[in-house]
């Protein structure tokens, strides 16, 4: 399990070779789970990795699994190209679930916060 950001993290200043090399060591495992589709930066290096990463995996045919907050229309509407040929991969090897509309995050700092205060009371 690992995120876009770190992938991209990790192919930034490799040379062209090596980054194909670190995208096919990905299809090594059984099962790829991809956290947080959306969050990496919006630039057009990022974009192609993304794409880089998606599309090897999709040609493996191989199990991934791809979390994000965007919603189901995003990725089906969306008007930049490049995000579609992304998406359009993703939605035909994988199932959307959508697991809830919560924050967990929030969840968590306001679980902190009470346990904070009852300390302090």
């Amino acid at each position: 399990m690992t995120n876009f950001v770190r992938i991209l993290n990790t192919l930034t200043g490799m040379h062209f070779d090596d980054r194909n090399q670190f995208i096919d060591s990905l299809n090594r495992y059984s099962l790829l789970i991809i956290d947080d589709l959306g969050a990496e930066r919006d630039s057009e290096f990022s974009k192609e990795q993304v794409f880089n990463v998606i599309d090897s995996r999709y040609r493996s045919r191989k199990p991934l699994i791809v979390t994000t907050n965007l919603m189901l229309s995003e990725m089906k509407n969306t008007g930049d190209i490049a995000r579609k040929r992304i998406y359009d991969r993703i939605l035909e090897r994988c199932v959307p679930v959508r697991i809830n509309n919560q924050n967990i995050r929030e969840q968590i700092a306001s679980e902190s916060m009470k346990q904070a205060k009852n300390l302090f009371s």
